[in-house]
């Protein structure tokens, strides 16, 4: 009986060790100062917190890296421009996009999709509005006149002969 008992706790010793065993084997990802030129250059709006990530942020953006040369010129933009963007995010402005994304993660299908749309379509809206001329015309609405043009008085109706 006592050697059941022994060999019970001597595998239920091994299993809990099991993950720690892996963890402690699993390579940590490097260090900024031991990335490669290539990736530093691709990661470099994130290089300020780099040593300061966990390591699993770090593996996830290493992965990225990796797949950068192979993508796009607007893929490679999209993701330069977010990164940049997320650098320039407080610490508390991080934790609060990281809580609405959990939040979106748990919601149905059907309601991220709506949502998506919606900020899609007010995204765009926002993009347009950003690449008009600061007086043009938007939908159809008459131009608005500029402070100089209004202080100017309206020229005299010339008479038809």
């Amino acid at each position: 009986m006592a050697r059941v008992f022994v060999a019970l706790a001597a595998v239920w010793l091994a299993l809990l060790a099991t993950p720690a065993i892996a963890a402690s084997a699993e390579v940590k990802p490097p260090l900024w100062s031991e990335l490669s030129p290539a990736d530093q250059q691709v990661l470099a709006p994130l290089g300020q917190e780099w040593d300061h990530m966990p390591g699993i942020q770090r593996k996830r953006l290493l992965g990225v890296a990796k797949r950068y040369p192979g993508m796009t010129q607007k893929e490679q933009q999209r993701v330069q421009s977010r990164w940049k963007d997320w650098a320039k995010l407080t610490p508390a402005q991080r934790d609060l996009a990281r809580k609405k994304y959990q939040k979106m993660k748990q919601l149905p299908p059907e309601k991220r999709q709506e949502l998506k749309q919606k900020w899609a379509k007010s995204h765009q809206s926002q993009s347009q509005k950003a690449t008009q001329p600061p007086n043009a015309p938007t939908s159809g609405a008459p131009a608005k006149k500029s402070p100089a043009a209004q202080a100017a008085p309206s020229p005299a109706p010339v008479p038809s002969p």
